[in-house]
């Protein structure tokens, strides 16, 4: 099970999340290339390692896991993924 950020990061991208990631898998980070384009920030569901640790850091509450992903956001399950495949 991976952790996924849903739409209330669109527009904040606050990157507390990313501070506290121990494996660097939440992007764009505010020091990478896209950061500034990007709407929200994602997690790469291949590199999550579960922790949990970005959850409780989010301050606007747009991490969930991914089986916790309230149904209005189940589509960001996608996008998220969506972000790293270039798709």
């Amino acid at each position: 099970m991976t952790y996924v950020i849903t739409q209330p990061c669109i527009g904040v991208k606050d990157a507390s999340c990313v501070d506290v990631c121990p494996v660097d898998c939440i992007h764009p980070s505010s020091n990478e290339p896209g950061f500034e384009e990007a709407e929200q920030l994602y997690i790469n569901p291949d590199e999550c390692i579960d922790c949990g640790a970005c959850e409780p850091a989010c301050p606007v509450t747009a991490i969930f896991e991914e089986s916790a992903v309230p149904g209005e956001w189940k589509s960001y399950i996608k996008v998220n993924a969506d972000f790293f495949t270039g798709q």
